[in-house]
């Protein structure tokens, strides 16, 4: 289970939760939710996506609306399985389907 720091005051709503759910996972060792800047961009929900490999994990951007942050998973996973994290882990994936 890893830790997730937190740096800075200013966050994209709904990031910090979702991170706390990615460090809660045996292999990852740090979440560190970094700059958060503007784009043109007007992406309605949170999205997270792996952008690049670094020498300790990955850098992630996360992006809604108009903000996009960047946030560094220190971890010995592979880009396939971070992926399969963010996908399990994403808050609008556990709206439980009509009829089930």
């Amino acid at each position: 289970m890893g830790r997730l720091v937190q740096n800075h005051s200013t966050n994209i709503e709904g990031l910090i939760k979702w991170l706390k759910k990615i460090a809660a996972s045996k292999e990852v060792k740090t979440v560190t939710p970094a700059s958060l800047s503007k784009t043109n961009g007007r992406g309605e929900k949170l999205e997270l996506k792996v952008t690049v490999k670094t020498n300790e994990g990955y850098k992630l951007l996360a992006r809604k609306g108009r903000l996009v942050q960047e946030v560094f998973l220190v971890t010995r996973l592979a880009d396939s399985e971070i992926k399969k994290i963010i996908e399990e882990t994403n808050p609008k994936s556990y709206r439980k389907k009509k009829g089930c």
